[in-house]
């Protein structure tokens, strides 16, 4: 990790550690958590962050804050962001946010060729900004793993407008095409 991108990690590390923004964040993941409860079926549920709930205090590179709530158990499978760079925290519970290993060219890789790396994630506010957050830049391939014990909560930033976000995932089969969603539905 370079000292900027840990110098970023340290800044959002400090606003969502704060008192005031927890106790914000706190009713967004119960909504969220009776959002998935509602969809029996879902491995996962999110609410956008308002970024005023910040304040001044984020980067300038971050456009949109996110609470996602994992079910237990779930793998979601690979995914990437074409348009964003994404910084995330685990917030309450573990899990193991998998990344794509780098290759020799550094180029991105179709996801049935790609090498996992774990990064197991804890909410321990005593563990390591290593050990709760990871950056993953934009179009890495990622996967959230959860183990079967209880839903991970995490906090999640992007350099993109919530409203913007692009999530593909790989197609169904080697003739298909790439499976592209947002997030928030547009106006």
């Amino acid at each position: 990790m370079t000292a900027d991108e840990r110098s970023v990690l340290q800044q959002l590390d400090r606003i969502v550690r704060s008192k005031q923004v927890r106790a914000q964040i706190l009713p967004i993941v119960e909504r969220v958590r009776a959002e998935l409860a509602r969809k029996q079926d879902a491995l996962m549920a999110w609410e956008p962050i308002a970024l005023t709930l910040f304040g001044d205090a984020l980067p300038a590179a971050i456009r949109s804050g996110w609470v996602f709530i994992l079910r237990a158990g779930a793998n979601t499978g690979a995914e990437r962001h074409p348009n964003s760079h994404q910084r995330m925290m685990s917030f309450e519970g573990t899990g193991n946010m998998q990344t794509a290993a780098e290759s020799a060219s550094g180029s991105a890789r179709a996801p049935s060729d790609i090498v996992w790396q774990s990064h197991v994630l804890v909410s321990d506010t005593e563990a390591s900004l290593e050990q709760r957050w990871i950056s993953i830049p934009q179009n890495v391939w990622h996967r959230p793993v959860i183990a079967k014990g209880s839903d991970w909560v995490v906090v999640s930033f992007h350099t993109v407008p919530a409203k913007q976000l692009i999530e593909e995932r790989p197609p169904d089969n080697a003739a298909g095409a790439m499976k592209r969603m947002l997030y928030l539905a547009p106006d």
